[in-house]
C-alpha cells in the first residue's frame, strides 16, 4: 500500500554505516528525517549528503535524528563518504542505511514492490523514485513526504523550516502561513473559537476574516 501522511512509518532492521539498527528503537522519543538515494556515487546526492552533514547541528537543536539511505551496501557508502568529504568539505556524520536488497525502499513505497533482485546491476535511473524525504514524529507517524526528481537537488533549508512548523503546530493550536519562518506571526486554527482563543492568546490577535486570525508566534 502507498504510504500517506499520518501513517505509521514502517519499522525495519538494517545495517548502516554506524552499525545495525532497529529503526523505531533508533528514533527513540524524538523526531527523525529519513532521506533516500537511488544509488551511491551519484552527483546530486553527493552534494545533498555533504550539506546535510553541515546542517546536523541544526537538526540536533530540534531533537531530530537524521538518517540516509542508498540502494547499495554500507561498504559502498564508506567509499562514497570519502568522495563526499573531498568534494563537499564534510563527510556524513549520521548513519546511512545499506539497502542492497531494496527492502526498505519497498516498505516505504519508493520502488515497485514487485521488483526482484538486489542493487547489483541496477542503475540510478532504475531506482529513480528513491529520492524522497520523510519527516517522522515522535509518535512514529509520517508528518511530511517530498519526492524529488533525479536532476533536482533537495532543499534541506526547507526541510528545517517545515520541521519548525510541525513542532510548533504540534504544541499549539496554530497553523503557519505561506513562507512562514521561525519567529513570524502564525494563524489561529479555525477549530479554536474566539472564546477559547482569548484564553490561549491573551495578548489578542488580528482578525482579517473570521477564519483568518493572525497572532504572534506562541512560545517564543
Amino acid at each position: 500500500m502507498t504510504l500517506q501522511l499520518g501513517d505509521t512509518a514502517p519499522d525495519f532492521t538494517a545495517e548502516t554505516t554506524e552499525g545495525s539498527i532497529s529503526f523505531h528503537d533508533w528514533m527513540g522519543d524524538g523526531w527523525a528525517v529519513l532521506f533516500s538515494h537511488p544509488k551511491d556515487f551519484t552527483p546530486v546526492c553527493t552534494t545533498e549528503l555533504g550539506y546535510v552533514a553541515k546542517l546536523k547541528p541544526e537538526f540536533d537543536k530540534r531533537n531530530v535524528k537524521v538518517i540516509g539511505l542508498s540502494i547499495d551496501s554500507t561498504d559502498d557508502h564508506g567509499a562514497w563518504a570519502k568522495d563526499i568529504e573531498e568534494t563537499q568539505g564534510q563527510a556524513p556524520n549520521y548513519p546511512i542505511i545499506g539497502d542492497s536488497d531494496l527492502a526498505v525502499a519497498k516498505a516505504y513505497g519508493m520502488i515497485h514492490p514487485n521488483v526482484t533482485g538486489g542493487a547489483k546491476g541496477r542503475t540510478a535511473a532504475d531506482n529513480a523514485t528513491v529520492r524522497t524525504v520523510f519527516v517522522i514524529g515522535p509518535d512514529k507517524k509520517i508528518k511530511l513526504m517530498i519526492t524529488y526528481p533525479m536532476a533536482t537537488g533537495r532543499n534541506f533549508d526547507e526541510v528545517l523550516r517545515v520541521i519548525d512548523s510541525l513542532q510548533l503546530t504540534a504544541k499549539h493550536q496554530v497553523a503557519t502561513p505561506v513562507n512562514w519562518k521561525q519567529g513570524e506571526d502564525v494563524i489561529i486554527v479555525p477549530a479554536v473559537s474566539d472564546e477559547d482563543a482569548k484564553k490561549k492568546f491573551p495578548g489578542g490577535w488580528k482578525t482579517l476574516k473570521p477564519y483568518l486570525r493572525i497572532v504572534p508566534q506562541p512560545g517564543k
